[in-house]
């Protein structure tokens, strides 16, 4: 294959993905936005209807309770366990994620990534469309939003480990931080794109909020399939092989799994699978995810509402204000990315961030009260140390423990490491929305406290990684997992 072909091959893989997954966080941020439209503060209904009353009859008093009931809060989220209702919907979809998430990578390392991608965000657009539908058909059934949520999470699972697999075999680890930092920009940049296209609709009609979205990632889907070029690497075949627009795969032009594995069976089939839990660092990487998504997740979830009560704004103007954390993100991933490739340590970078993002988080939650001027401020950096550690850790530390020589070269082992980690963290993307719903019932400053304790222990768990790259001799990349 020629350099020019090969450069352009990479050029479209870096792009397509890019925005495949755009959509997928696209599609996941609607729902923060809709939040404060779901249960709204209805004060301001009730006020002026209090002044009409008593100046014509007194008779009309109830009118402010009665307004608030109907017109004012989505049923069932118009009760005073809102937030808990509000919690149980993020822990629905995140806990399926998470779920899914262990078995996506399996199932992903078994068909083509092409097509498996492309019915995962078919799926996911279908469920955005029909949480939607709710508004359109008044449809006020916990039941009925619970079960969209969970769908949702299932399908979701097969954009990460399928496009995590498909960048990396086209990248080789030379300056891979770099090149991940700035390609897992498409989570703030789908993250933003979601906030804006939900809140633009989000006080007229949020069921186009949700509508909007699913189109979109189900348009994304069919580009996909149309579109997607798969390379796969094998220890067996001397040169890359190209997947192109085949529905059934052949040796001329797609390396072919079946022969891999044939080939593979004097070592076990599923040896590389053992391997992943027993090489240095994907513990430590794991669980350290596990509570730095808690904290990312909980800002994706909750962000607007808490910017809708600190600052008391109306829904679109907190979830605009909203996307400078997603852009305070972009940032943190590049630097993060960029700094662990010119120091070789991915664990000692992930660490310095949460050390500063636990006071920052603290700073934040006394500043946002203060006005716009200093939580635009600490929207930005809270974004940068909060997404960094997260971002390297889903891309190139990711890609570097699926790519490990303990795994003998078997490349479609990858998909799985992928899973693993990620459906790790997303236990915690799961738990975080939940326990800020929980706690915020008490008082936002209990959700705080329990952001900067998940960052310390993110920290924690990377100590041991952290003492083995500064104490040793050689300064390269992916030194904590060779």
């Amino acid at each position: 294959m020629s350099y020019t072909k090969s450069e352009g091959y990479k050029a479209l893989a870096f792009i397509l993905t890019f925005l495949l997954y755009t959509s997928f966080h696209l599609s996941r941020k609607p729902i923060s936005i809709v939040k404060s439209e779901l249960h709204k503060n209805c004060s301001s209904v009730g006020e002026p209807a209090t002044v009409v009353s008593s100046s014509r009859n007194s008779q009309h008093a109830p009118l402010p309770s009665l307004l608030s009931d109907l017109d004012c809060s989505w049923k069932p989220f118009d009760k005073s366990n809102y937030k808990q209702l509000l919690g149980a919907m993020d822990y629905s979809f995140l806990c399926a994620y998470a779920v899914g998430m262990y078995l996506s990578g399996i199932i992903g390392e078994r068909l083509p990534i092409r097509l498996y991608l492309t019915v995962g965000m078919l799926g996911s657009g279908i469920f955005t469309c029909l949480f939607g539908l709710g508004y359109i058909y008044n449809i006020h059934s916990l039941g009925f939003y619970v079960s969209v949520q969970v769908a949702n999470g299932l399908v979701q699972t097969t954009g990460w480990p399928s496009v995590v697999t498909c960048i990396s075999n086209w990248f080789g680890k030379g300056r891979r931080g770099l090149i991940m930092g700035l390609w897992n920009s498409h989570t703030s940049v789908g993250n933003i794109l979601g906030s804006l296209i939900a809140g633009y609709w989000v006080s007229s009609n949020w069921g186009l909020s949700f509508i909007v979205p699913g189109l979109i990632i189900g348009a994304m889907g069919l580009i996909c399939f149309l579109f997607l070029i798969e390379r796969k690497h094998s220890k067996f075949f001397p040169h890359p092989y190209i997947c192109l627009l085949s529905l059934r795969p052949t040796t001329q032009n797609c390396c072919c799994p079946e022969r891999l594995l044939n080939r593979g069976k004097g070592r076990g089939t599923n040896s590389y699978a053992s391997s992943v839990f027993v090489f240095q660092g994907v513990i430590e990487f794991s669980l350290s995810l596990l509570f730095a998504k808690l904290v990312s997740y909980t800002f994706l979830f909750w962000l607007p509402l808490y910017i809708t009560k600190a600052a008391h704004l109306d829904a679109k103007k907190a979830g605009d204000l909203s996307t400078l954390f997603d852009v305070g993100g972009i940032v943190g991933g590049i630097l993060a990315g960029l700094i662990s490739d010119k120091l070789g340590k991915r664990a000692t970078t992930c660490a310095v961030m949460l050390l500063l993002a636990a006071p920052t988080l603290h700073g934040f939650s006394m500043i946002s009260e203060l006005g716009l001027g200093p939580t635009i401020g600490m929207l930005l950096v809270c974004g940068g140390l909060v997404n960094g550690p997260y971002a390297l850790i889903t891309t190139a530390v990711s890609a570097d423990l699926g790519t490990h020589k303990s795994l003998k070269g078997n490349a479609r082992a990858l998909s799985t490491v992928t899973a693993i980690i990620d459906g790790t963290g997303s236990v915690g993307a799961a738990l975080g929305p939940l326990l800020a719903g929980l706690l915020s019932a008490g008082g936002w400053d209990q959700v705080f406290y329990m952001l900067m304790t998940a960052d310390f222990l993110a920290l924690l768990l990377l100590l041991r990684l952290v003492m083995k790259e500064l104490t040793s001799s050689k300064s390269r990349p992916n030194s904590t997992v060779e």
